[in-house]
């Protein structure tokens, strides 16, 4: 009980170093481990499916796996982008509070030149005023993901799978009317003679009756 205690102690720990200050960022690394859990899932119901044969397990196995690989990797690249550049715009000032704006105003820097600014960070520039923004920040992370996982689950992750079944589709069509071309080219071609002779053998092999 002890252990299961210390345990549940150190998990509580590392989510707090980790994500209590970036709420944003666990969504987004929550979110990406859902979608791993997911296709582990889907697979593993195909490979132990009893109703599903070897030779369409050998298909959609690399089908699933194809999937998964556009749903991991369009989650995180969408909603990271999302929230990265929603943090920027925060620290830079672009997306701020009007107390922020003020107290950048009091401190007797010229708004033009340090709002906006690539090299300009609210968060270390000002400890006075770390705790509304680390607040504010917090807040703009977690719609920014949020609005990020959704554009990316809803309109982005289905269009590259559908692009990508299309073009499988095309391959293996493509494949089997190769092989179909190939197999019917291996058929030796039947002579004038032989055709003749065949006819005649199946035309004369009853016994006629009138």
């Amino acid at each position: 009980m002890t252990s299961l205690a210390n345990l549940c102690s150190k998990a509580k720990t590392y989510l707090y170093k980790n994500y209590g200050e970036n709420p944003g960022t666990m969504l987004v690394h929550t979110g990406v481990l859902g979608w791993i859990l997911s296709a582990i899932a889907q697979v593993t119901a195909v490979l132990i499916n009893d109703k599903i044969s070897k030779k369409e397990k050998w298909f959609l196995i690399p089908q699933e796996t194809a999937d998964a690989f556009i749903n991991i990797a369009s989650f995180y690249i969408v909603t990271s982008s999302f929230k990265n550049v929603a943090s920027k715009l925060v620290s830079t000032g672009k997306l701020s509070t009007k107390n922020i704006r003020n107290f950048i105003k009091e401190k007797g820097i010229d708004p033009a030149k340090y709002i906006g600014n690539i090299n300009s960070n609210i968060g270390n520039d000002f400890p006075e005023i770390k705790k509304e923004y680390k607040n504010f920040k917090n807040g703009v992370d977690v719609v920014a993901s949020t609005v990020g996982s959704i554009i990316s689950c809803n309109i982005i992750t289905p269009v590259l799978r559908n692009q990508y079944a299309s073009k499988t589709q095309k391959d293996i069509m493509s494949k089997n009317k190769t092989q179909e071309e190939t197999r019917f080219s291996k058929t030796p071609a039947l002579s004038m003679d032989a055709y003749q002779k065949m006819a005649s053998v199946k035309y004369s092999s009853g016994n006629l009756k009138i």
